[in-house]
């Protein structure tokens, strides 16, 4: 089995963890990831700043070379992408040309100085959606090597793998993660905020108001020995700001903040090493005595 892949910038800098554990966990699925060559920045929340056709022709070029490749590699027509705002952005555009022929005109006016030309053949699949429909516990537990027994987890979604777009989940109560973490073994946190916001890049520009939203959740998270996430913003908020927030608090609120692929990686057999645990800025004592105890 095949999929085009878009990493995107994150997973080429500060989740490159998440890249790795990615590319190991559809290894082992028997699934070869076929980067996508010469991919831009799909212009995160900043480009639409600037311009609103810059932030729909950055996206639009990746769709538009992802289907030229598709065709020359005679494979389906779906680009699987883990990062959630580079998801987002791409959707947007798959969604919004197929009811907006003047935009996709303007977009093709642009690409057209690349020799490129959209249609609207491309399916943006985020990493969950495709872990969840196209596998699924049923593919997990045949290949589990390390049942994490009493491992209590939080899945956290964040937004915008959910938002505005319902494609594989509900955004309101979210449980596409938690089929898979009771495959591994492990047990659901039961809380409400795996839908809520982190403050996303208001962490860079009202501060304040992105700390407050990342202390909620933390607080919230209070008694699970992890939160699970599939999007490297929410990773960074919930894992960067730890000591800032607890000192903050006035309490200790450390907790390990995983990638889904990680621990269903580290479940499926693969080394700490493999999925890049050693690259996560926070990982407790109590979550190393887990997995050094199973690997």
């Amino acid at each position: 089995m095949k999929y085009l892949y878009y990493p995107g910038c994150s997973l080429e800098g500060t989740a490159i963890e998440y890249n790795r554990s990615t590319q190991a966990l559809m290894k082992l699925f028997g699934v070869d990831l076929l980067e996508l060559e010469g991919w831009n920045c799909c212009g995160a929340s900043a480009a639409e700043s600037i311009s609103y056709l810059l932030s729909m022709v950055l996206p639009a070029r990746n769709l538009a070379i992802a289907e030229k490749a598709v065709k020359d590699m005679d494979i389906k027509n779906e680009i699987l992408v883990p990062c959630s705002a580079c998801y987002l952005n791409l959707k947007k555009v798959e969604i919004k040309i197929r009811s907006q022929p003047e935009l996709l005109k303007k977009i093709n006016t642009v690409l057209n100085e690349e020799e490129l030309h959209l249609h609207g053949n491309i399916k943006v699949r985020h990493l969950l959606d495709v872990i969840i429909t196209d596998f699924g516990p049923e593919a997990i537990l045949p290949r589990v090597k390390r049942k994490f027994k009493d491992f209590l987890i939080a899945p956290y979604y964040g937004c915008q793998c959910l938002r505005p777009y319902i494609i594989f989940d509900d955004p309101e109560a979210p449980r596409s993660m938690e089929p898979l973490i009771e495959a591994v073994g492990a047990k659901v946190f039961d809380w409400a905020m795996g839908g809520k916001c982190c403050g996303a890049s208001l962490m860079n520009t009202k501060k304040e108001v992105g700390m407050e939203l990342t202390t909620a959740i933390l607080k919230q998270a209070k008694g699970a020995d992890a939160i699970i996430t599939v999007c490297p913003m929410c990773q960074m908020n919930l894992d960067a700001y730890q000591n800032n927030i607890s000192k903050r608090c006035g309490e200790n609120i450390r907790i390990s903040v995983l990638y889904l692929p990680q621990l269903l990686g580290l479940a499926m057999g693969l080394s700490k090493k493999q999925v890049g645990l050693d690259l996560n800025l926070t990982v407790t004592q109590e979550v190393k005595a887990i997995f050094n105890h199973y690997c």
